[in-house]
């Protein structure tokens, strides 16, 4: 190896350390722990009422300050029952659902309507309507429909019930065995038949 290459010049050795030189510490915050010398490079959070605060330690002490930590420390059964119950919600505010929900006192000590009450200037504002419940609708009528109606003596206004009824009575008036075994009313029970059985076909009965 040549002592004059240029490759040899940019070589660099290490100094050694000599005796009484102090090591050197990595920058950084040292461990909170009492006694401790080491690098704090591990956070733990400083418990209840001051989250976002952190601790400094080493990965032995975080260790042991993990193992005893107790986020509900000095808190009674209740409170931490209670606390529980306002986690599953955030800790937001929340208010009751059902029909008297709007009854609650707002945060002036007034109710909600009374709050805004500016908008009474205006007639009828606020005010709550009863809406007349709609009545049966009528099912419009085709001409069999009609005509169907009008051989059992009907209008076509009447419920399954009274159709069904009118049915049956007119059968027992025309039917030969209740005519002595006249037959002269066969051809008009025959169309009586067929319409009944179109209004049951349609839905009308």
């Amino acid at each position: 190896m040549k002592l004059d290459s240029k490759y040899f010049d940019q070589i660099r050795i290490k100094p050694r350390v000599q005796a009484g030189d102090e090591p050197r510490v990595a920058a950084g915050p040292r461990c909170e722990s009492p006694g401790c010398e080491g690098p704090g490079t591990y956070r733990a959070p400083k418990g209840r009422q001051r989250e976002g605060q952190y601790f400094n330690f080493c990965l032995d002490h975080v260790r042991d300050y993990n193992k005893s930590y107790n986020y509900f420390a000095g808190m009674t059964d209740h409170d931490i029952d209670a606390y529980r119950v306002d986690a599953a919600t955030g800790h937001r505010p929340t208010w009751t659902m059902g029909a008297r929900a709007g009854n609650h006192i707002g945060e002036h000590g007034a109710a909600p309507e009374e709050i805004h009450d500016v908008f009474g200037v205006f007639p009828g504002f606020g005010q709550r309507t009863t809406r007349e419940e709609p009545g049966p609708r009528e099912r419009p009528l085709g001409n069999v429909d009609r005509k169907s109606f009008a051989l059992l003596d009907l209008d076509g206004r009447e419920d399954k019930g009274t159709i069904k009824s009118r049915f049956k009575e007119l059968v027992k008036r025309l039917h030969p065995d209740a005519n002595g075994g006249d037959r002269s009313s066969e051809d008009r029970l025959r169309e009586i038949i067929q319409a009944y059985n179109h209004l049951k076909a349609a839905g009308f009965c």
